[in-house]
């Protein structure tokens, strides 16, 4: 047996009023919305009628509460099209035929004004369609899902009025200045006049123009025009602008490049117009991801916006004014590095992340632009021209531990190594060697520095060899092996090196001690499936002063505690934690120091 859904209308209205939509205040939007289609319908109808749309707040007698009064001189409603537009939810071939005929349509009619039972308790229409000016009907609305229509015995022009009255807890949406920001705000683009009345005087709400629908005399007026619309819209002062034209999407607009360096985290969110009613400040998706460092005001004709029309479907013709959007960023860019290198490179100290990104993925935006990328190095920041000026090889290392661990013993040894820690500064790297390879690239870690090390002549070898036997043994239950070498800086007294594997099973035994019973058991699998015999390497230089006085020690307790020492202190200063062992001979390692300051103290006393 079948059965039908038993349909809830209060609920839907419910669910459309109050939970489709981010913002009670969004009814504004809906309004304007329906009395644009309707004048646009109307347009079809009499091409050179001239609409027009009103808001007014009646004066309101005592305590009674507010009333807001929309109008529009549109196409009006026939009977028939009051409950095809007003009274149905869901699909309708009629209404759908109607929509695939007229694309200048922005939204779906009564599906939108149903929005305004989020302020208002009650609907009231009167409309008169233009198709038929002998009959005006009256269509009440209520919150539960009824309605009522009625024949009016007035006659009325052509065109429909919206009644909505406040109910408690919404006086803040009537009040004149909200409803007059809204007005503006959500219909500032719209191409008819939309007055605002509020009992004292008429305001018209739209006046301004934004600047791509205007004409310049010339580039320095396009520019100054521009860069104020930013200013009066986001209070901000940009640090360039970027027209924005695209037949896909049907989009126009610009966009504001910004004058600081945003956050990879922050959401990239733009101020979009569908039809040139506003759709959201918050819209994502408009542009590539590596276009963080620009905001933008666009409207575009011929994208599908979501059921609450606060941002569009993620569908192909999304995708398509998204690539074309971003190319148009591209070559704004290729443009300024012919045009004006010097602003380009302040463009690139505040965006550099955007354009890494474009560079990593545009092998010919690469080419044009490598020259000009900036990347920290031991000595200092400099660009991939600079660098390859002075040095032969292009030396990186692609962790921020292994940077900071490597960065004073490779200047020591003039070497310039790049830190390619940061976002893309890695791929672009090796990006360099498919572009240009005779350009040498090399990655460098701790453990290839020793390679560079001076290796000690036969006499001090044998001078080192008891400290080289001890460290060995205390140290082989760490999985650590000793050598010596000479190296610079002297003030270094030891390096720590750990391959991959190892620094993976550091990981792995770090993470075991403070894991539960459950997680321990697995890694302790995980672990199991490694080889035992990779060995973490820890270089004495013998250039240090510290270190070449403990080779010619003779008392073996306070050489024990010295290679304790220092084995922990080159750990600590690779930036890797401490496991609990480790944290154990350091404890042992300072207790024995303080116990033997004291005993030779207490000899002294004696």
């Amino acid at each position: 047996m079948e059965y039908k859904f038993q349909v809830n209308l209060g609920g839907i209205i419910d669910l459309l009023a109050n939970h489709t939509y981010s913002s009670p205040q969004i009814f504004i939007r809906e309004l304007l919305q329906n009395g644009v289609d309707a004048l646009v319908a109307r347009r079809h109808l009499e091409p050179e009628h001239r609409g027009e749309m009103h808001l007014e707040l009646p004066p309101q007698s005592g305590n009674a509460s507010p009333v807001l009064v929309f109008r529009d001189n549109g196409i009006g409603l026939t009977e028939d099209e009051i409950h095809l537009f007003l009274a149905t939810i869901g699909q309708s071939s009629k209404r759908d035929e109607l929509f695939a005929q007229h694309r200048d349509f922005i939204g779906q009619f009564g599906v939108g004004l149903l929005s305004c039972f989020v302020v208002s308790e009650q609907i009231v229409v009167r409309t008169c369609s233009a198709k038929d000016e002998t009959k005006a009907f009256e269509w009440r609305g209520n919150a539960d899902g009824t309605y009522s229509i009625k024949l009016l015995d007035q006659k009325m022009e052509p065109g429909t009025e919206v009644r909505l009255y406040c109910k408690g807890g919404s006086e803040d949406n009537f009040r004149p200045e909200t409803v007059k920001r809204l007005a503006h705000h959500y219909g500032s683009l719209l191409p008819f006049p939309i007055n605002f009345e509020d009992g004292a005087a008429t305001t018209l709400v739209n006046e301004d123009r934004p600047p791509w629908q205007e004409e310049f005399l010339d580039s320095d007026f396009e520019r100054e025009a521009y860069l104020e619309y930013g200013r009066t819209t986001f209070g901000t002062e940009f640090f360039d602008y970027v027209s924005l034209r695209s037949s896909a999407g049907d989009v126009s607009g610009v966009a504001f490049v910004l004058p600081f360096s945003p956050s990879l985290a922050m959401r990239k969110t733009h101020r979009v117009y569908l039809k040139n009613m506003l759709l959201s400040e918050q819209t994502e998706g408009l542009l590539p991801d590596w276009a963080f460092f620009v905001k933008c005001v666009v409207n575009a004709n011929d994208l599908r916006p979501t059921a609450s029309r606060e941002s569009f479907y993620e569908d192909e013709a999304l995708a398509v004014t998204r690539r074309a959007l971003g190319l148009q960023l591209r070559h704004y860019l290729i443009d300024l590095a012919t045009s004006n290198p010097g602003r380009l490179k302040q463009l690139i100290q505040l965006h550099f992340l955007s354009i890494k990104a474009l560079a990593v993925d545009d092998e010919e935006f690469f080419r044009i632009f490598f020259k000009w990328l900036p990347f920290e190095t031991n000595m200092g920041t400099m660009t991939l021209t600079e660098y390859i000026k002075d040095h032969d090889v292009i030396r990186y290392v692609p962790d921020r531990d292994q940077f900071r661990q490597v960065a004073r013993i490779a200047g020591a040894q003039s070497l310039c190594i790049i830190n390619a820690a940061y976002t893309y500064d890695a791929e672009l790297i090796q990006k360099i060697n498919e572009v240009f390879p005779n350009i040498q690239l090399e990655m460098v870690d701790s453990q290839s520095l020793t390679h560079s090390f001076e290796y000690l002549t036969l006499a001090e070898q044998d001078e080192v060899a008891k400290l080289i036997e001890l460290a060995n043994e205390i140290l082989l239950p760490f999985k650590c092996m000793v050598e010596i070498r000479a190296f610079s800086p002297k003030e270094l007294p030891a390096l720590y090196n750990v391959s991959a594997e190892v620094q993976f099973k550091r990981s792995i035994e770090t993470t075991k001690e403070v894991a539960d019973t459950f997680w321990s058991s697995v890694l302790d699998d995980v672990e199991a499936g490694l080889g035992d015999d990779a060995l973490a390497q820890l270089c004495f230089n013998y250039r240090n002063p510290v270190v070449y006085k403990i080779t010619r020690m003779r008392d073996e307790t306070l050489l024990r505690l010295s290679i304790q020492i220092l084995y922990v202190q080159a750990i600590l200063l690779s930036h890797r934690p401490l496991n609990s062992k480790e944290m154990a001979l350091l404890n042992e390692g300072l207790l024995g120091f303080i116990e033997r300051g004291a005993d030779v103290f207490e000899g002294w006393i004696q």
